[in-house]
């Protein structure tokens, strides 16, 4: 299983994902919490993790979703 993020803008239209894949949702949330103020500051206001092709869940990343 691989764990990945898929990256939204405040109108809920995908990003460029970044190239990270992950073997853990834990590995995959540990890189989030190490990159999301860089991905905010490149305007990026939420991200979904998903294991393989299925949702695990959606968080913004800045204020109110």
């Amino acid at each position: 299983m691989v764990w990945t993020w898929q990256l939204e803008d405040a109108e809920g239209n995908a990003k460029t994902a970044p190239e990270e894949s992950h073997q853990s949702q834990g590995d995959a949330e540990s890189w989030l919490g190490m990159n999301w103020r860089e991905l905010a500051d490149q305007g990026v206001a939420a991200v979904v993790l998903k294991e393989d092709e299925r949702v695990e869940y959606r968080m913004s990343l800045g204020g109110e979703e």
